[in-house]
């Protein structure tokens, strides 16, 4: 080849090869083997938390008790049954942990009335680890503290 002469490499031809084939299985046989495939669930991590619970009063919040920290407005009427809790910070996501405000949350082992599902709207004293607390009404006169609560988020 001298100056001035191009040289084209010629191109591969190129089959594609059904997986079938390529496998050496039989498409009634590659349904089984397809079907057969199992694939892990990956279930919620449970937390073991210390679950107490708050009133929306001066002493027990901040200067502005009817407003979380997600900046929703606790509602006129509240109770138990709003179903709202806080976090303490090493589990909310701003300060590393795997909960958001607005996540759905289950908690169990606290007891029978206040187990269930709640929403997560607002944030503990940081001088609280591992721990939950259950939004209530002073009416309802709750007096909480249970170690050993579970909590789970709530899978959409």
């Amino acid at each position: 080849m001298g100056l001035g002469s191009s040289y084209t490499a010629p191109t591969p031809v190129r089959r594609s090869i059904p997986f079938a084939t390529f496998f050496n299985l039989q498409p009634a046989r590659l349904t089984q083997a397809v079907d057969s495939i199992k694939v892990p669930v990956k279930l919620p991590k449970t937390y073991t938390v210390t679950a107490t619970a708050y009133e929306a009063v001066a002493g027990q919040t901040d200067d502005d008790p009817f407003v979380t920290a997600d900046n929703s407005r606790i509602p006129k009427g509240y109770s138990s049954h709003t179903r709202w809790l806080a976090l303490s910070r090493d589990l909310l996501r701003p300060w590393g942990g795997p909960f958001a405000y607005g996540d759905t949350v289950q908690v169990q082992g606290i007891s029978p009335a206040l187990d269930g599902v709640y929403t997560v709207h607002d944030t503990m004293n940081r001088r609280h680890r591992r721990c939950l607390d259950v939004l209530v009404h002073p009416r309802e006169h709750v007096d909480l503290f249970k170690a050993g609560a579970k909590l789970q988020l709530v899978s959409l």
